[in-house]
């Protein structure tokens, strides 16, 4: 049965038939791969079928016949089903649409993300032996030998993507894609076809810039879903709560997860609910993630009121008889520079001890330009000031080694890409140096770990006026994996200490057996 667009021209059906044939095609065929309802056929919910599956092969072109959409956008929080339909939708291109000699590719921003649909697919095929039968599967391809079909998923490097004749494309997390290159390589590759098909599958990012790909192609599907632009070859698919929605409401959970209830469960939402509301740097991976909004990359982290919650006098005669882990973030010529030590004590907290060095000279211009404190703070023993204009690493390296005498530090961690010849020199005076990455990758784990600490009130920092104002200073970054470092929101506003602490809680995260050098070489005053 043919329903016909009521429009002047006309111009587009809906082939009621073709639409259910491709709804037909996954419920018979397709089978769930993973969790409760592996083994299972899939049933698409209404939504899926509705929203998504039914207007992509069911509406035509009134006079060619060819399918209406060229390009679809769907952008979905996690955990409500995507992949599994991308790789259903491949599968039925693969097998059932009527291109021969097609090419289906499934892209993402690296190989792993992209074989995400492509595996599952696979899986597919291996689980049904309809398919199988009609399929030859390889480590890297799936093969429809009957009408010279294959689909394959791509690596993210655009320089090896041209020669492509591609009729389908998944596109998978848009969002994390570095830069358009890949999308465009890919998109100019279906030129030569009939009726090509371009879906790009994402969740929120958190990038809202001009230059960025998939907020690009976000702000026109929003045109489009608007009616602002007239786009006929174009579906926009949105689940979304809005900006202003109360994130800890069962209603802004529902609105934004058309699976809800279904994959989606009450108690796992309002465990990430309240996880967002707890810890300032996850609420807007939350928002992303589970509501579908779009953020910054930069967040909130840890307020004043909950840092001066953990402060406490240290000890320092008992500290030195603890063994700690130390971080070192040397600043240029005419910074600060800093050292923390972290000490992880036998009653479960966790208790640091920065130091700050600051050329004199300097000391009084910084003073006035950054609007702080230095030489008050100076006279009262928080901040080394070192002579002349430039500071002085060999002081640096004397307070060092004398610190080392009287606290026993099994490791110095320090900026790979920001060393200098007083590493070098630390090494030679026993100390054991080990490189640190000021990345994401590096950052993130002892960033959290170091959140954890404060809001549990674990961690004891004995109120030093400079890392409280740095940690005032800090603006947190967020990378597409949801990984976070520690930055600042301007020059003036310096976070040295913040980093030298987060790197002595890496070191210690990353702690082995091995015992202190300084205690190897005898120097630790017992």
């Amino acid at each position: 049965m043919n329903t016909t667009i009521l429009t002047k021209k006309t111009q587009y059906i809906f082939d009621q038939n073709e639409a259910d044939r491709a709804v037909s095609f996954i419920e018979t065929f397709i089978q769930h791969t993973k969790g409760e309802l592996a083994g299972h056929k899939m049933i698409l919910e209404k939504w899926q079928k509705d929203d998504i599956i039914r207007p992509l092969f069911g509406w035509k072109n009134k006079e060619t016949g060819l399918r209406k959409y060229r390009q679809a956008y769907i952008e979905i929080p996690r955990k409500n089903g995507k992949s599994t339909l991308a790789a259903a939708i491949a599968l039925y291109i693969l097998f059932a649409d009527s291109e021969r000699g097609a090419e289906v590719f499934s892209c993402a921003g690296d190989r792993s993300q992209a074989s995400i649909i492509f595996d599952i697919a696979k899986t597919m095929v291996q689980n049904d032996p309809s398919l199988l039968e009609y399929a030859e599967i390889y480590r890297s391809s799936i093969i429809n030998p009957s009408k010279g079909n294959t689909y394959r998923a791509l690596s993210a490097d655009a320089k090896l993507q041209h020669g492509h004749n591609a009729h389908a494309i998944l596109f998978d997390e848009l969002h994390t894609q570095p830069n358009d290159e890949l999308y465009q390589t890919m998109k100019t590759s279906m030129g030569a076809r009939t009726q090509p098909l371009l879906i790009c599958l994402t969740t929120a990012g958190a990038n809202k810039t001009d230059g960025n790909i998939c907020w690009t192609i976000h702000s026109y599907a929003k045109k489009v879903e608007n009616r602002t632009i007239n786009d006929p070859t174009f579906l926009p698919v949105i689940y979304a709560a809005d900006d202003d929605d109360d994130i800890t409401l069962e209603s802004t959970w529902k609105k934004a997860n058309p699976n809800y209830g279904v994959s989606i469960r009450k108690d796992y939402m309002r465990a990430e609910a309240k996880l967002a509301m707890d810890l300032p740097s996850y609420e807007n991976s939350f928002r992303r993630l589970h509501l579908n909004q779009w953020t910054t990359n930069e967040s909130k982290w840890i307020s004043d009121q909950q840092w001066m919650a953990c402060d406490k006098k240290l000890d320092l005669e008992k500290l030195k008889s603890v063994e700690c882990y130390a971080g070192l973030d040397l600043s240029s010529v005419r910074d600060l520079s800093a050292l923390t030590l972290f000490f992880p004590m036998d009653d479960g907290t966790f208790h640091i001890l920065p130091f700050f060095w600051l050329p004199k000279l300097t000391a009084q211009e910084r003073q006035k330009k950054d609007k702080v404190p230095y030489l008050e703070w100076a006279s009262q023993g928080h901040i080394e000031l070192t002579e002349g204009d430039v500071q002085d690493y060999d002081f640096i390296r004397k307070t060092i080694n004398e610190i080392g005498q009287q606290y026993r530090i099994k490791e110095i961690c320090f900026d790979r890409w920001n060393s200098s010849q007083l590493v070098i020199q630390l090494q030679d005076d026993g100390a054991n140096m080990s490189p640190f990455g000021m990345g994401y990758v590096s950052q993130s784990a002892p960033t959290k770990e170091m959140e954890k600490m404060v809001l549990k009130k674990n961690l004891v920092h004995g109120n030093n006026p400079v890392l409280r104002w740095q940690m005032q200073n800090v603006q947190l970054r967020i990378d597409p994996a949801n990984n976070i470092k520690v930055d600042k929101k301007r020059s003036s506003e310096k976070v040295d200490g913040v980093i030298s602490t987060i790197m002595s809680i890496g070191s210690w995260m990353l702690s082995d057996t091995k015992g202190s050098v300084y205690d190897q070489r005898g120097i630790i005053a017992l």
